[in-house]
């Protein structure tokens, strides 16, 4: 009697475990938030970097304004000044690395949608879902090159500032200097404009698979 009591309770548990299993299995859906949502986690340090990179980008204009307007006979002020513009550009260059390194980790969270994909049966959905992972790929590579032109520019930056330091600079060695850190930060503004109209596109289509979806 015993022997077949404990036989009923592990039966009983075994029964409780796959219904248990049934219970927790997310589904596609359900799936898919979850990825959504981490990577929203996963971008909040990006986030964090805008306000302190925007007003590192003010400061230092402010002292590269004090710079130009100081003559040679001010030239420990100018020194000075532009190790301090150094120190910012140098700043402005690690928010930028955390904030790509941000969108590193979102972009590997992402990818992860491309295997959820095959477990929805609605074309619908499946097809705003590979629109969202264009568009969220497209984004990724847009920041690459917002990176890279960003980069370049601090380079320049850098060069121009090491530039005021020296006492025989010539005047036209400096436009020419000026001229590359304008061209360079053009082809930011492009990279910039791109990456927000993306994000803007992509918010757009989520906003479409959580309707489609039935998510809120």
């Amino acid at each position: 009697m015993k022997i077949f009591n404990r036989i009923a309770i592990i039966i009983s548990i075994i029964i409780i475990v796959i219904l248990s299993g049934c219970v927790n299995k997310k589904t596609p859906v359900e799936k898919m938030n979850g990825v959504l949502e981490e990577v929203v986690t996963k971008e909040k340090n990006f986030e964090e970097q805008q306000e302190p990179l925007v007003t590192s980008e003010k400061n230092e204009k402010e002292i590269y304004n004090k710079i130009i307007g100081l003559g040679m006979k001010e030239y420990n002020q100018i020194v000075k000044l532009s190790d301090q513009a150094i120190v910012s550009a140098n700043n402005r260059k690690n928010y930028m690395e955390k904030e790509t390194n941000s969108l590193k980790e979102s972009e590997k969270e992402f990818k992860k949608i491309k295997s959820i994909k095959g477990e929805f049966d609605n074309p619908d959905l499946k097809r705003i879902i590979d629109e969202l992972y264009e568009i969220m790929m497209q984004r990724y590579r847009a920041h690459d090159a917002l990176y890279q032109a960003y980069s370049e520019g601090i380079n320049n930056d850098q060069q121009l500032y090491e530039m005021f330091k020296n006492k025989n600079v010539m005047l036209n060695d400096l436009q020419l200097q000026v001229n590359k850190i304008n061209e360079s930060y053009k082809k930011v503004n492009e990279a910039n404009e791109n990456f927000n109209k993306l994000t803007e596109e992509y918010n757009k289509k989520k906003s479409m698979f959580y309707k489609k979806s039935g998510l809120k």
